[in-house]
């Protein structure tokens, strides 16, 4: 199946040059400017390395664990210890780790909010300069993700976004011949769907899943330029009341008070409900599932539009580099990093699990994945989030808001203006309301 990688490039400079970049919390003062590199020997590289990977356990994992078996081939004498750390628990935990400087991984998958705050607190290592950022070809939003205060802390590992996901074999026995693009005609497919015994959609209350609302009405959390907090804007109410009246009217389920996602999805794939929005990390998941028809019966489009265009979160994950890891392991953590970013590897991981390459040489790989051309149309509707320290801390008061608006039935500009005072008061007090 492959694969022979360039022949790395010395990085012990990165660690050298980086040596600045401390553990302290204070921000990297790192001048990144290496040393001159010299090739290095695969089956030279000894080490041991610690990964944390946050993707799924039973329906990501194991393809990823295969790619380690696939590095080992080259790289004999280098051993990567691979954790599996729930999603939810690893922002907080790789912090408290960083911080003490006990326990913190060598690599971490982190989701894209996450690398500013890190690089801002002097947990990351710089990679300019290093052969992670030198011949490659990722794609411009995803590795934009990773740039903080002018240098670059992390390399894209896949890129996704959200989209309106649909039961083929439901829409048809309904007479839906397109997806609905706006609001408007979810609900109209929504009554069709109810028609023959389904539930028309299922929105899932947690913040992140409901900026395609906010994003379609021309909304955004904050005005990074203007340093202004404006989650609780006109323009997000509005979209924040389209969802809430899809529950109250019944054209969307009421989301599950204590598992709102698992829920979603189980009803999903029995069938129950014709339509979630949701994103590329599930097709895995629903393309096993046998009862419901597997991705044949699966349909992708982009998420539907309000007032506006349609608009939809651009999430993924990204490689990281521990500042604080041994100086000695350097080349080899950059070596694996290198291996698991290669367009090889992302091809190897869209074919296995349908998600999204970040690097742009991966797709000339997979020509013919319906899988990934499927997500295609959703992605030309994503927008970048705010790129900040603070942006993956927006979500704990999003999550209390959309719990608020779509399960308790709260008003949207209350429950908006207590996560716009939440973002004053714990995330970003220098903006402005």
């Amino acid at each position: 199946m492959r694969r022979l990688l360039p022949a790395l490039a010395g990085t012990t400079a990165l660690a050298l040059a980086l040596a600045a970049c401390g553990n302290d919390g204070g921000e990297s003062t790192s001048s990144n400017e290496p040393d001159a590199q010299s090739s290095v020997d695969p089956a030279s590289l000894e080490a041991e390395l610690t990964w944390w990977d946050t993707s799924d356990p039973t329906n990501e994992g194991p393809a990823f664990q295969e790619l380690i078996s696939q590095f080992n081939e080259e790289y004999p004498n280098v051993t990567v210890n691979y954790e599996s750390v729930p999603f939810d628990e690893a922002q907080n935990k790789f912090k408290t780790a960083a911080q003490t400087d006990s326990g913190a991984p060598d690599i971490l998958r982190a989701e894209v909010a996450w690398v500013p705050e890190f690089a801002s607190l002097g947990y990351l290592y710089a990679l300019d300069g290093t052969p992670l950022l030198e011949e490659t070809n990722f794609l411009e939003t995803p590795l934009s993700s990773n740039v903080f205060d002018g240098k670059t802390y992390g390399v894209p590992q896949v890129t996704d976004t959200l989209g309106l996901m649909y039961n083929k074999e439901l829409f048809e026995k309904a007479g839906i011949e397109e997806p609905p693009t706006t609001w408007d005609e979810v609900d109209e497919a929504a009554k069709a769907l109810q028609g023959v015994g389904a539930e028309g959609i299922y929105l899932n209350a947690a913040g992140y899943f409901t900026l395609p609302f906010m994003y379609g009405e021309g909304g955004d959390l904050v005005d990074v330029e203007a340093e202004q907090i404006t989650v609780n804007s006109p323009e997000n109410v509005a979209g924040l009341q389209i969802a809430q009246d899809m529950v109250k009217s019944g054209v969307s389920v009421k989301p599950d008070a204590n598992d709102s996602y698992g829920t979603m999805m189980t009803l999903f794939k029995e069938g129950k409900v014709g339509m979630i929005i949701n994103g590329p990390w599930e097709v895995a998941n629903i393309d096993a599932d046998k009862a419901f028809g597997g991705f044949d019966n699966l349909g992708v489009a982009p998420v539907p539009a309000g007032s506006g265009e349609p608009g939809a979160p651009v999430g993924g994950h990204n490689y990281v580099i521990y500042s604080g890891m041994d100086e000695e392991k350097a080349d080899a953590a950059t070596a694996f990093v290198q291996f698991m970013t290669s367009p090889e590897s992302q091809a190897f991981i869209a074919d296995e699990l349908g998600l999204l390459p970040a690097n742009a040489d991966a797709y000339d790989l997979i020509e013919g994945n319906e899988k990934v051309a499927a997500w295609e149309p959703a992605l030309e509707a994503a927008q970048p989030r705010p790129w900040i320290p603070e942006g993956g801390l927006f979500f704990t008061p999003l999550d209390q808001m959309a719990t608020e608006v779509l399960i308790q039935g709260k008003d949207p500009q209350a429950a908006l203006d207590a996560a716009a005072a939440t973002f004053k008061s714990d995330v970003v007090p220098e903006y402005s309301e």
